[in-house]
């Protein structure tokens, strides 16, 4: 799991790493359809997938929580600051993270009371969204982009909670067409009129020019490394590409367990056991 918060409380202290300014509406589609749209969706079970390493609601002080719940106070504070509902979150290469940490990052901000949130996977080429909640791929965002759904028969709620999931889709030959579309630039413009926030997880960096076309049309850009796997050359590479100033900061994924349990072991273990008698060895960190 990550010391989520780190880079990104080190970005707020430099002044000059910033989300640009919201760019006015197209005004193609109205916020009063968009309030209209969320009548229609489609609500389906939340099952996630056993593997899929989602926070759980019912565990409030696992590490991996608090660290999910850090970033999203963090976040919150930053769109107080500025006018951020729409967040690309990717990374330089495969394999660092980005989807775990937008799932959770999602199901965090969900969490609140009121904090309408949509996850969208605009990772077109290779999706996993909706295997982690275990839903239809299809119809999904490419179709929407085609013309040939609805935006509500894209876009699902998860029952019992503020979460909102729009799946990748039919699979396409070239997503950055599809990127291109005017249609594409209007949703992400749209969204914010009825979701707090607009979470999308994208292709690396390094990997496929869709992230940084989505990070021109979105308000800031969270970065997921790999501790231990990302070199300093793709990161620097990987942020050399980005044509936008509008990165927040960095999330470090991979860190060790022990370093995340030794934050929290003490302040919940005098939690749990005040006023006992006889002092209590630490439980043991889970995985």
């Amino acid at each position: 799991m990550s010391r989520v918060h780190d880079a990104l409380r080190r970005a707020e202290q430099v002044g000059d790493v910033r989300p640009r300014a919201k760019r006015p509406s197209s005004g193609r589609m109205p916020g009063r359809d968009f309030l209209e749209l969320l009548e229609q969706v489609q609500e389906v079970p939340y099952n996630p997938s056993p593997d899929s390493y989602l926070v759980d609601p019912s565990r409030p002080h696992d590490a991996h929580s608090e660290e999910f719940r850090t970033l999203r106070t963090r976040l919150n504070h930053l769109q107080k600051l500025q006018p951020i509902h729409t967040v690309v979150i990717t990374s330089a290469t495969p394999a660092e993270g980005k989807s775990f940490t937008v799932v959770n990052l999602a199901l965090s901000e969900a969490q609140l009371t009121g904090n309408l949130t949509l996850l969208a996977d605009f990772d077109f080429r290779r999706p996993v969204i909706h295997n982690l909640f275990q839903i239809d791929r299809t119809p999904g965002i490419t179709d929407y982009l085609r013309g040939d759904v609805p935006l509500s028969a894209v876009i699902r709620r998860l029952a019992g909670t503020n979460l909102y999931v729009a799946p990748a889709g039919e699979s396409v030959t070239n997503p950055l067409e599809l990127l291109n579309l005017p249609s594409a630039k209007d949703l992400l413009e749209q969204l914010p009129n009825v979701f707090n926030w607009v979470l999308l997880d994208s292709p690396p960096l390094l990997f496929a020019a869709d992230a940084n076309l989505l990070a021109t049309m979105c308000d800031g850009t969270i970065m997921v490394v790999r501790v231990g796997t990302t070199t300093i050359d793709s990161v620097t590479r990987a942020m050399q590409t980005l044509c936008e100033n509008n990165v927040l900061g960095v999330v470090a994924n991979g860190a060790r367990k022990g370093e995340l349990y030794s934050k929290y072991t003490y302040y919940y273990s005098s939690y749990y056991y005040k006023g006992s008698e006889k002092e209590k060895e630490e439980p043991e960190a889970q995985e």
